[in-house]
């Protein structure tokens, strides 16, 4: 089917580094003689008071509009989201995407607790309040967040690009860890595809970002072992986890996570710990840590423009999230 909109692609202020590698992987995938994509433009006033305004500055009536943006960090950032999606909605967009390779609020997927909010659900809401018609976004803390969503979810895991990369490294006694029950459905999946052995770590907390206790199940002896996650917040259990495995034997320890939002003194902890490696992607921006010794980073870019010009051309996406 040939498309009667053309493709628009902008960035709000969290997402512009990021936004300009998927451009440049679209372009680099592009049929010959294309026209050459560009990113568009959208800027935001910012007052003194703290208020902004998102405006496009070119037309994008009629078009399939992309606006890319990770919530990191939250508040802020989604503000800018909704009301950039807003604006374009208002200028008569025909269709509008949201591009959210971070999602913020991911973990208040539920009422674990007595008179919480659940702020995935309410994120949800007003992404669609807002006038998206579409999200797409990578590793969500909890699949189940899709069904809080009333439009279309595409949804892309980390492991399109961090299970070629582990098996590119030819570790020879190989096993996944999951660094709590949680995140084992995740660590079997990278587990299966990469013929490897599985651990799993179970952890109590004492409350938010502060882990108590720690302990390992699994063949843990002798193995090059990586921890599975899909994010790295203050990086405490991830590096509790990452010692205890090297005191139980592990001959070493890495780790990826789709998101590395490392805050607080997530990246002194990750440098003091047992990790000889951490791999993130660039779905929270990180430049400081382009030359980092320990944390390397690795492009989700290309998944996501592979995603967008699938869907703008009607074209099947199941490969794009298979698991």
């Amino acid at each position: 089917m040939i498309h009667t909109h053309r493709m628009a692609i902008f960035a709000c202020g969290a997402s512009r580094d990021f936004a300009l590698k998927v451009i440049d992987a679209l372009n680099a995938n592009a049929p010959a003689g294309s026209p050459e994509m560009k990113l568009g433009a959208l800027v935001c006033d910012k007052f003194s008071d703290g208020e902004f305004q998102p405006q496009f500055n070119e037309s994008v009536r009629g078009a399939t509009v992309y606006i890319i943006q990770s919530t990191i960090p939250p508040a802020d950032n989604l503000m800018e989201l909704l009301l950039s999606i807003d604006a374009a909605k208002r200028a008569s967009a025909d269709t509008v995407i949201a591009v959210m390779p971070y999602f913020g609020w991911a973990r208040q997927d539920r009422k674990d607790r007595p008179r919480v909010a659940i702020g995935a659900k309410l994120v949800a809401n007003l992404l669609h309040a807002a006038g998206a018609d579409r999200v797409m976004t990578c590793d969500l803390h909890a699949d189940q967040i899709q069904g809080f969503f009333d439009i279309p979810v595409d949804h892309v895991y980390g492991s399109k690009v961090f299970i070629p990369m582990i098996r590119d490294m030819k570790l020879p006694n190989l096993a996944i860890a999951a660094p709590d029950m949680g995140g084992a459905k995740k660590a079997a999946v990278y587990a299966r595809a990469l013929d490897a052995s599985m651990i799993v770590c179970h952890k109590t907390r004492e409350r938010a970002n502060v882990v108590a206790n720690i302990t390992a199940i699994g063949d843990i002896e002798g193995k090059d072992v990586f921890i599975i996650d899909d994010m790295i917040d203050t990086a405490g259990t991830l590096c509790k986890a990452a010692n205890l495995l090297l005191e139980q034997g592990a001959n070493s320890v890495r780790a990826c996570a789709s998101h590395g939002v490392l805050s607080g003194e997530a990246v002194k902890r990750i440098h003091e710990s047992a990790l000889s490696e951490v791999y993130i992607t660039d779905s929270v921006p990180h430049p400081e840590l382009a030359d980092d010794s320990k944390i390397r980073i690795v492009s989700m870019a290309g998944v996501f423009a592979s995603i967008i010009d699938k869907v703008y051309n009607y074209e099947p996406i199941s490969p794009e999230f298979d698991r």
